[in-house]
């Protein structure tokens, strides 16, 4: 049974309430309860073991010459590779449209699904399976031509479809044959009849199933124009009129604690049916209109395979359509519900699926709450508990906790413990999870939430067998995922690369291809413990909507190079920024794309001699300059876009001052940010990066004089752009402390001033700068100590924001220079002042460094290695003794390297 919401909580329950003995027969008069002959219709929860376990005993007992299946029947061809030794679940059948690769839908199977296990049943009786649910090219298509509808189309709709299903209802007369049982719960999705809600997480572009094995919400659940239904949760019923406020407690205390018995197989479909046939005699639809087209299409296939292979049909679907498909209907009724649908062609393929897609907390309407939990009840029947309390305690081992087998075993009896003061039939989740917290955590939520996202919910990621349909896309990427040994995981994990590395150098360029695919199954990191240009780091992890992102992506080419540079060239011709362009011309250098570049660079230069907005060639430039250094690295040849960046850089040259006059103060941020970036651009550019482009250095030194000495430029540039040529040497120290006593002298207004001190010393280093130039931080504290008290409150969040960037230690410094005064800031090193700090070099404490200095760059290997007079004897015994010699030369030369240290020094 499937919830009415869309959650999935209301999933059918097989093995419901085990005292309803009575009321079931069967295929051949085992199930068709007061109907007599009929379907053997068991009605399951998706996703739960114990709806698996009890479909497994009653097909075994009751051994149906077909198996019908909620699902779409494009899936039929399908059907044998899940009995393929590479076929591991969880998978999902994907359909998509031809046309429109993005409208796409999901109907997940775990390996604990009800539905799977009939599949894996019948294939290894050799029993024909069939699902029977809505097609997908009904489903795709539907949710297309709701968009289009006006709201008023809409609702006329679906008030003309109820009032056809009441028409049914009256009509039941059996006309048409045995009616059959289908379907789960929430409104129609993918597999479920009703359309697929773009924006709904689990698939690309189109939802996830939200009922149905995978089914997503409908349009009615999607369309923001529709008007609102109240959608039944049929769980969330039974447990409130059980007196549980949790449904998913309820469940396990009826279902999976309930053990497999030796009862009636079919009992437990039989109590679920009265109770969901209670459920819809009171509710309805339950607020899912579109399950009455699913559950008539349903119906006319049951009907053809009782025609094909008589009464002995077993039907594994959803709970909540039992009753529905259990009544008799007019064949002329389903089909006047069917009459109309819009079709679209559609193509099918199994995926592989992750747990946790099949947690609800992803989006996925019948989802559960925990996957882990219930593939570990599936697969550990018989002692539970014992089992997950291990698995826990290997877990929190691998992650350097302390847990003993004396913790798993205090574990176990405290959640058998809790169970019976709750007085639940068995310990649960909620009680081994409080156990876990209290015994292996110590109190602890923070270890309990790995717990709960590895093993609760998990990150297991099924498997596909090679021989599953594909697009030629998928079927290349498949191919050089196996030759670079880059497996697909559903875990996150970081990845290091060695782009001098050939293997590694390629995986790098499969990702970056990806990523201009907008597959972006690796995202890029920052690498740890290495800055240089030939490492990457990638955070990868693969999700299943990622195989919609790879169907769509087909429409650039059948391999992930061809198609990426389909895409690159696009994207370049349909770009309307610069950075946009300049942005995808480095994309295409780390994806290795050498075809698509020609094509990008003609854009970039059309784009770069059009644009006349400094800002936009000031961010675009740094782009460029990544790429070219990038392009170094791998060995591309980038003759070109050194010539486009040198004519970029000249261009900001030239526009730049007069871009930076009469700015306010957002604006003169924005640009001072840019001004960083070219800075850090050029001299990475060097000085002749192309022919006809030289000396590009000392013109961007010239534009920093020119923006550090115009009035008109706003303070914050004019104090960046002196910082900048003091830091690289262009400017010495007095001529700084001159332009900054002009800036903070009393003409200039104090928010000025504070903007010029916010653009000379702001940053992480700008603090530093003042602790080691004492005639600096003189002229800002002289200048703050005037500034007038009306003033002050204006100044002091520039200053703020300012000081507040600096590290703690730099601050207490600060902080104790200034206490001491400027008298005692002046004092030498030896004297009263701060040691390191005096106003110039202590030659005597450098000198004294200089032997360490000489141990730990190995200056001193060639000396003497000990002090005795050891000499060496030639081939005839005598003793030959160089130590004078060897003793002047060395002296001379470690004489040398003292002067060289101490230039350094000084």
């Amino acid at each position: 049974m499937t919830d009415a919401d869309g959650n999935g909580n209301g999933g059918g329950a097989a093995g419901v309430g085990g005292h309803h003995g009575g009321g079931a027969t069967g295929a051949g008069g085992k199930a068709g309860g007061a109907a007599g002959a009929g379907p053997l219709l068991l009605g399951v929860r998706h996703h739960g073991p114990g709806s698996a376990r009890a479909v497994r005993a009653a097909l075994e007992a009751a051994r149906p010459r077909a198996v019908l299946i909620e699902g779409p029947p494009e899936a039929d061809p399908l059907i044998p590779l899940a009995a393929d030794p590479d076929m591991r679940p969880p998978v999902a059948l994907l359909a998509h449209a031809v046309d429109e690769p993005g409208r796409s839908a999901f109907w997940p199977l775990a390996g604990f699904s009800p539905e799977w296990i009939a599949l894996r049943w019948a294939l290894d009786h050799g029993v024909p399976a069939r699902f029977i649910d809505l097609p997908a090219a009904h489903t795709l298509a539907w949710e297309s031509s709701a968009e289009e509808q006006p709201r008023e189309e809409r609702q006329e709709r679906r008030e003309r479809r109820e009032r056809r299903a009441g028409e049914e209802r009256q009509e039941g007369d059996g006309t048409g044959g045995e009616v059959a049982v289908g379907g789960d719960g929430p409104g129609p999705g993918p597999g479920s009849g009703g359309g697929v809600a773009p924006d709904t997480p689990g698939a690309s572009g189109a939802p996830s199933a939200s009922d149905g094995p995978g089914a997503s919400d409908g349009p009615d659940e999607a369309d923001p124009g529709a008007l609102p239904d109240v959608r039944l949760d049929p769980l969330a019923v039974l447990a409130e009129t059980a007196g549980y406020d949790d449904p998913e407690r309820w469940w396990e205390d009826v279902v999976e604690h309930r053990g497999a018995g030796e009862g009636d197989p079919f009992a437990p479909f039989a109590a679920l049916e009265e109770a969901m046939g209670a459920l819809r005699e009171a509710y309805g639809d339950g607020g899912h209109a579109r399950d009455l087209v699913r559950e008539a299409y349903m119906r006319l296939q049951i009907r053809a395979a009782q025609r094909e292979f008589g009464k002995d049909v077993a039907v594994v679907c959803g709970a909540w359509h039992v009753p529905a498909l259990r009544r008799k209907a007019a064949v002329s009724a389903d089909r006047a519900l069917l009459k109309g649908l819009p079709k679209v062609k559609t193509d099918m393929t199994w995926v592989p699926w992750t747990h946790r897609r099949l947690a609800r907390a992803g989006g996925y309407g019948a989802g559960i709450e925990s996957p882990g939990w219930y593939a570990h009840l599936f697969t550990a029947p018989d002692r539970p508990v014992e089992r997950w309390l291990t698995r826990v305690a290997e877990l929190l081992r691998a992650e350097d906790r302390i847990v003993s087998s004396a913790h798993v075993i205090e574990a176990v009896r405290l959640a058998r413990t809790l169970a019976a003061l709750r007085g639940r039939p068995l310990a649960g989740l909620s009680e081994t999870t409080d156990a876990v917290r209290a015994v292996m955590c110590d109190g602890s939520d923070v270890p309990l939430e790995l717990v709960r996202d590895r093993l609760v919910v998990g990150d297991v990621l099924g498997e596909v067998p090679e021989a599953a349909p594909a697009v030629p896309l998928q079927r290349d990427l498949a191919r050089v995922q196996r030759r670079l040994r880059l497996k697909p995981e559903a875990a996150e994990r970081e990845l290091e690369l060695d782009l001098r590395k050939e293997t590694d150098a390629e995986r790098s360029r499969l990702l970056h291809r990806l990523r201009l695919l907008r597959v972006p199954w690796g995202e890029p990191a920052a690498s740890r413990g290495s800055t240089g240009t030939f490492r990457e780091t990638w955070r990868l992890r693969w999700e299943p909507e990622l195989s919609v992102r790879v169907a769509e992506a087909g429409v650039w080419g059948t391999t992930v190079a061809a198609a990426a540079t389909a895409r690159a060239e696009a994207d370049a011709v349909a770009a309307q920024a610069l950075a946009e362009v300049t942005a995808l011309a480095e994309h295409c250098l780390l994806a290795g794309l050498p075809d698509a570049l020609p094509t990008v660079m003609r854009v970039l230069a059309d784009r770069a001699a059009l644009d006349t907005d400094v800002g936009h060639l000031a961010q675009a430039l740094p782009a460029l300059v990544r790429s070219l250094r990038y392009g170094d690295v791998r060995g591309t040849d980038t003759e070109a876009l050194a010539e486009v960046a040198a004519g970029l850089a000249e261009r900001v040259f030239v526009g730049l001052p007069p871009a930076c006059a009469a700015l306010d103060a957002d604006a003169a941020a924005e640009m001072r940010r840019h001004v960083d970036a070219v800075h850090t651009a050029v001299a990475l550019l060097g000085d002749a990066p192309a022919p006809g482009h030289t000396h590009l250095r000392g013109r961007w030194y010239g534009v920093l004089r020119t923006l550090g000495g115009r009035d008109t430029v706003p303070g914050v540039i004019r104090g960046r752009s002196v910082r900048l040529l003091l830091d690289d040497g262009e400017l010495a120290h007095e001529d700084a402390a001159r332009l900054m006593g002009l800036a903070l002298s009393p003409g200039t207004p104090p928010a000025d001033a504070a903007a010029w001190i916010e653009g000379f010393v702001g940053g992480g280093s700008g603090g530093m700068l003042l602790v080691h130039d004492e005639r600096l931080l003189a002229l800002v504290d002289s200048w703050l100590t005037g500034v007038p008290a009306e003033a002050f409150t204006d100044v002091l969040p520039l200053l703020r924001r300012t000081f507040s960037a600096y590290e703690p230690g730099v601050r207490r410094t600060l902080g104790e220079l200034v206490r001491r005064g400027p008298e005692r800031r002046a004092a030498p090193a030896t004297g009263a002042g701060l040691p390191g700090f005096a106003p110039e070099i202590d030659t005597a404490r450098a000198d004294a460094v200089l032997p360490v200095v000489r141990l730990l760059l190995g200056l001193d290997e060639h000396a003497a290695p000990s002090d005795g007079h050891h000499g060496h004897h030639d081939d005839h015994g005598h003793r030959n003794d160089h130590r004078h010699h060897d003793d002047h030369d060395d002296h001379e030369h470690h004489d040398d390297h003292d002067k060289d240290l101490a230039g350094v020094g000084r």
